[in-house]
């Protein structure tokens, strides 16, 4: 009798921890599923209303781990015919060594959220995107871009994604896009509002320190996504110069312009 009710302790415990373990596994999956519904939608928007708006151009991502997002602009891509080609921009080693007190956050550690370059295009051939639809450019941004002549692919952008979280990764990448920036695309910043007990966010901060009201781009907000995520549409100062000197118009809540 002592056995049978040993056994059946032991049973119910298995059966508890089961059940815990799916209850936590759920959990889990229902957060990562929350946090690619929020970006399909974006995504899905995006590829609208560039397509819509006759706004051609390639896709580039900034931070590519994982491949969840790369694969949901190529199929949002596809599925309202713009032909973008896609980039993916990485160290494929997770994130850099902090090079900036403004790269403080808790969240951030050097190396964290890396996906090995094989592993990426294994997940991208898993997803359905084949080869053919993209290009990778594998480093860390203060040396790959800062290589790239500005004749050099790609020089017509659509969508720009910036997922690389730190404050100096995001400066690299928007003194990258400076000189191919063009009306009517957009730029989507993925951690905009991660923010600390001490700091803004650090793609917020490289934002705002390039951008001011005296140059040629402003910076229209378009989506916010998620709760982190923030996009805008690069809208030519040119276009409303008329409007604002009249004053008529101010200035959006989070717009700028960027120096050249």
């Amino acid at each position: 009798m002592l056995g049978i009710r040993k056994a059946l302790r032991f049973g119910l415990g298995s059966i508890r921890r089961k059940i815990i373990d799916y209850v936590l596994y759920r959990g889990f999956f229902s957060v990562v599923m929350q946090e690619r519904l929020c970006r399909e939608e974006f995504f899905y928007n995006a590829f609208k209303a560039l397509s819509f708006n006759g706004i051609d151009g390639d896709y580039l991502e900034f931070g590519c781990h994982g491949c969840m997002t790369f694969a949901l602009a190529y199929h949002n891509a596809v599925k309202h015919g713009h032909k973008a080609k896609l980039w993916a921009f990485d160290s494929f080693q997770g994130l850099p060594a902090s090079k900036d007190p403004k790269d403080f956050h808790p969240m951030w550690a050097e190396n964290a959220m890396s996906t090995a370059l094989d592993q990426f295009h294994k997940l991208c051939s898993s997803r359905g995107i084949p080869r053919k639809a993209y290009d990778v450019v594998p480093g860390f941004y203060d040396k790959t871009l800062a290589a790239m002549s500005e004749t050099e692919e790609p020089t017509n952008i659509a969508l720009a994604y910036v997922d690389c979280d730190l404050y100096s990764s995001t400066k690299n990448v928007l003194e990258y896009l400076l000189p191919r920036l063009k009306h009517g695309m957009i730029i989507a910043f993925d951690d905009y509002f991660c923010w600390s007990a001490t700091k803004i966010s650090g793609e917020r901060m490289a934002m705002l320190e390039l951008f001011s009201e005296t140059s040629e781009w402003n910076l229209v907000p378009y989506m916010q996504f998620g709760w982190g995520g923030l996009s805008f549409v690069v809208e030519s100062k040119g276009l409303t110069s008329h409007i604002q000197g009249s004053g008529k118009q101010g200035a959006a809540p989070d717009s700028a312009t960027l120096r050249r």
